[in-house]
């Protein structure tokens, strides 16, 4: 992958384009075609969409569509929830502010107590009323057992509807920072559709035929792409002033980030959330393509990439192993040759450059690590991991092999050739790691149950805070399936207590939010069960052959998210779609 990413533009596209039309899905309406230009959609196909108010969007399904099921957060179809599903607010990482949606306010009458007013004139797409019922109904399903998000009712002491339009919510505590994010995070679903669903179909139904309050509705799926239609009776439209512009948005299956790189360049793909090798030759050359930045870094910050460590097995479950594997990672070896400097190292901490305020120096300069070979070596040596055999590798304390296995969903290029960085400078330490790529579903379903040594994670994203990403760390307790948190299975009642205390910190009280903060960071760093690597880019390459007026760093541009990742489309990747427009008008 290193070598491909040099190759000429021009030259790479040439070569995509057989590979493009090969990779066993259907391609766009209105592609090009080798040596000719891009039909009209109606001569292309005759079922085809019409281009003009077409989106095509790719990058977060890689493998055929899952489910339309808001409550597998990790797994649905793209747009299920955003485009489908609404939350209450939505979350403005520009201003750091909740912005009412489904709710018109929300407000803390008490210590104990929020009250949640929603819009007037709100429909289902069936046609039904959205009120104050489907919200207590949606918090209600977390009482399952299975539910992600079954453990706020550790903290809700209950929620009413106080007539169709008010929520009323007590808390036993309140989770001030959680209770934030589960305002934009959490999609809420019709009673009237759900109710009597028994709680193995809540959790893993795959709900083919979604009702939701969003501007779009559900029009068909393949086993490549999703095709979503807006729906002319969206309430938004008119309480929100808002529309999106393209009619139909169609998500495509990855089957590699070239072939989106591929489809891209024959102006096929209007929006490509791919991580796309030689990005700043794409930007330069003369293919309508466009990032938010014109220079380096050319994306804007999106989460950070972890090395997972499953600690329930040996050597892993050994905090000074950790930290030997942490300094024996040449980061700068990925950063630079893998990503051409498109991303930068992570802080030892993992919190993101946008929370810079939060990282305690002093305690990283004290318990941090780098990338330090020698010091690696000492470090296993101290904690008794020798090379016993002379095979240059270490075993474990009690002479038995050390075989760790690092696995990234195939296709996903620049991580494949990340855990390969990886896997060698560990090698150099002598910790002997292979690398492996499986099936991305495959990868998921490893993940959740506990069945891996290694993997690389960044599944918690810029959020409105910290909290969100040592809930992501820490979470307890663990459970037999662990599908959005704590993959490692890290077990430390210390930490998750303090976890628990910064929850309770108010959203504006910034000195005590960085108190709680410095402590958790100083576990973190001495036990090492997370390894942050780098700040993963917001991948966002977009075509101006039949969109225009996309976000960017320009005067006067969009300053929302260019995205339809998972967890986004709240966090302005929705506002995009209703600033864009016809690149013809």
């Amino acid at each position: 992958m290193r070598n491909r990413v040099r190759i000429t533009i021009p030259l790479l596209a040439a070569g995509l384009l057989a590979a493009a039309c090969t990779s066993g899905g259907q391609t766009p309406a209105g592609q090009a075609s080798p040596g000719g230009s891009a039909p009209a959609a109606n001569q292309a196909n005759p079922n085809s969409l019409p281009r003009n108010e077409t989106l095509y969007t790719s990058g977060t399904q890689w493998g055929p569509p899952a489910n339309f099921n808001p409550v597998r957060e990790w797994d649905y179809a793209t747009g299920t929830e955003g485009l489908v599903y609404e939350s209450l607010f939505h979350f403005d990482p520009n201003t750091s502010k909740l912005v009412p949606w489904l709710a018109e306010s929300g407000a803390w009458s008490d210590d104990k107590t929020y009250e949640i007013k929603l819009r007037q004139g709100v429909t289902w797409s069936d046609g039904k009323p959205f009120t104050a019922k489907d919200v207590v109904f949606t918090l209600e399903l977390g009482k399952m057992e299975t539910v992600p998000y079954h453990n706020i009712w550790e903290w809700i002491e209950k929620a009413e509807a106080v007539d169709d339009q008010t929520v009323k919510v007590t808390f036993s505590k309140s989770n001030y920072q959680e209770w934030d994010f589960q305002l934009y995070g959490r999609a809420i679903v019709p009673q009237h559709v759900w109710e009597g669903r028994s709680e193995q179909e809540v959790l893993d139904g795959k709900n083919e035929n979604p009702i939701g309050t969003g501007a779009y509705k559900y029009m068909s799926h393949d086993q490549d792409r999703v095709v979503w239609q807006r729906r002319d009776d969206w309430w938004g439209k008119t309480v929100l002033k808002m529309e999106p512009k393209p009619k139909y948005i169609v998500d495509i299956v990855n089957s590699s980030n070239e072939v989106a790189m591929g489809l891209l360049l024959q102006k096929g793909m209007d929006l490509s959330n791919n991580f796309l090798p030689g990005a700043a030759n794409l930007v330069k050359g003369n293919f309508g393509i466009s990032t938010y930045y014109p220079e380096a870094p050319y994306m804007l910050s999106a989460n950070t990439a972890f090395l997972v460590l499953n600690t329930t097995k040996k050597p892993m479950d050994d905090p000074a192993f950790r930290k030997a594997l942490a300094n024996s990672i040449d980061t700068k070896k990925i950063v630079e040759g893998v990503y051409g400097n498109l991303v930068k190292p992570a802080s030892p901490t993992g919190l993101l450059p946008q929370w810079e305020q939060f990282v305690d120096q002093s305690v990283v300069s004290q318990n941090g690590f780098s990338f330090d070979t020698a010091k690696a070596k000492k470090l296993l040596s101290d904690a008794g991991y020798r090379d016993r055999d002379g095979d240059g590798f270490v075993e474990n304390k009690d002479g038995s092999k050390i075989s760790l296995n690092l696995i990234v969903p195939s296709g996903w290029t620049d991580w494949m050739e990340s855990i390969r960085v990886i896997a060698a400078s560990a090698k150099e330490s002598g910790i002997n790691v292979t690398t492996d790529f499986p099936d991305f579903n495959a990868l998921v379903d490893k993940r959740s149950k506990g069945d891996f040594d290694m993997l690389i994670n960044n599944e918690r994203q810029l959020s409105n805070t910290p909290w969100t990403y040592y809930d992501y760390m820490f979470q307890l307790p663990v459970q037999k399936t662990q599908n959005t948190v704590n993959f490692g299975r890290y077990e430390n009642k210390k930490v998750w207590e303090l976890v628990q205390q910064l929850d309770q910190v108010k959203s504006d009280d910034t000195e005590g939010m960085k108190k709680v903060i410095s402590e958790i960071q100083k576990i973190h760093l001495e036990e090492m069960p997370i390894i942050p690597l780098w700040y993963n880019g917001l991948w966002s390459q977009v075509s101006g052959a039949a969109w225009k007026n996309w976000p960017s760093s320009a005067e006067g541009a969009p300053k929302t998210a260019p995205t339809m990742w998972r967890n986004w489309l709240e966090l302005g990747g929705f506002e995009t779609l209703t600033q864009l427009q016809p690149a013809a008008s």
